[in-house]
């Protein structure tokens, strides 16, 4: 009996037993509402998901030797990539429920890890134990960030960021180092005021802030021939001192979340 039930199992299925790495499957729904299965995953986003890993596991490295130069500016290019893989998908329309569990996962290597490690090797680890908690609740700020956003998908208004996102508190993390370290400073000289900025983006990660989001942007739309213009206006100010430029970029971003708060406590107390 068994042996006859197992001749009439599908060829192919026979193959991909002894295949040493198991093919995902994916379910979905056509556009009748049909459910269907996908085969394999996509290629074109998930390279450049692949890129966000390497890249936050090269900050990681470099960060360890001691190379913090290199390691901040790692977490930027980490940035880049994450931006591109989500509007790549969108653009070639292969979204999948893997590539976004995907990114979830080289987004906390990238902006969860990587940061934290970084400025515990630059500054925090000059605190002791004080030091690495601190590094702590960054961590765990942005992988409870990270779930939030992925189970509120669908369910909050797009154009705002519940909390701040990973890649701007990265930012401002990774900022605080390149934009220092470039100047020859040690960590340990203002490891106390790096401990309040780190706790803090950890903290704003998990809050009930809102964020500007700028994806009701339209990127894809005729604009003023001036806009163009301001755009390299844009890239040439940051270009002319990377470290300092984009450290203010990401501390005022930051920051707007809880002065727009607080100006509409202000505006409830006072009508």
């Amino acid at each position: 009996m068994s042996e006859g039930s197992e001749d009439q199992k599908p060829a192919g299925e026979n193959t991909e037993s002894l295949l040493p790495i198991d093919e995902h499957i994916e379910e979905g729904q056509d556009a009748e509402g049909r459910k269907v299965r996908h085969r394999g995953i996509y290629l074109l986003p998930n390279l450049f998901t692949t890129a966000n890993l390497f890249a936050g596991f090269y900050s990681i490295i470099n960060a360890m030797n001691g190379n913090f130069y290199v390691a901040a500016a790692a977490v930027f290019v980490a940035m880049v990539l994450d931006s591109l893989d989500g509007r790549v998908a969108r653009l070639t329309n292969t979204q999948s429920a893997f590539g976004a569990e995907y990114d979830s996962l080289s987004d906390m290597v990238a902006f969860g890890v990587a940061p934290a490690l970084l400025a515990f090797e630059w500054a925090l680890g000059s605190m002791g134990k004080v030091g690495w908690m601190v590094a702590f609740i960054y961590v765990a700020g942005a992988a409870l960030r990270l779930a939030r956003f992925n189970t509120q998908i669908g369910s909050v208004d797009k154009r705002y960021f519940i909390g701040l996102a990973s890649p701007a508190a990265a930012g401002v993390v990774a900022g605080v180092v390149w934009a220092f370290s470039d100047f020859g400073i040690k960590g340990s000289n203002m490891a106390f005021a790096v401990a309040l900025l780190v706790a803090a983006a950890g903290c704003l990660m998990v809050s009930n802030i809102k964020y500007y989001s700028f994806k009701d942007l339209d990127l894809k739309g005729r604009v003023p021939f001036v806009a163009i213009l301001a755009v390299v206006l844009v890239f040439a100010v940051v270009f002319s001192d990377p470290p300092r430029i984009l450290l203010l970029i990401f501390l005022a971003y930051a920051a707007s979340g809880p002065v727009q708060y607080l100006l509409q406590l202000r505006r409830r107390k006072s009508a």
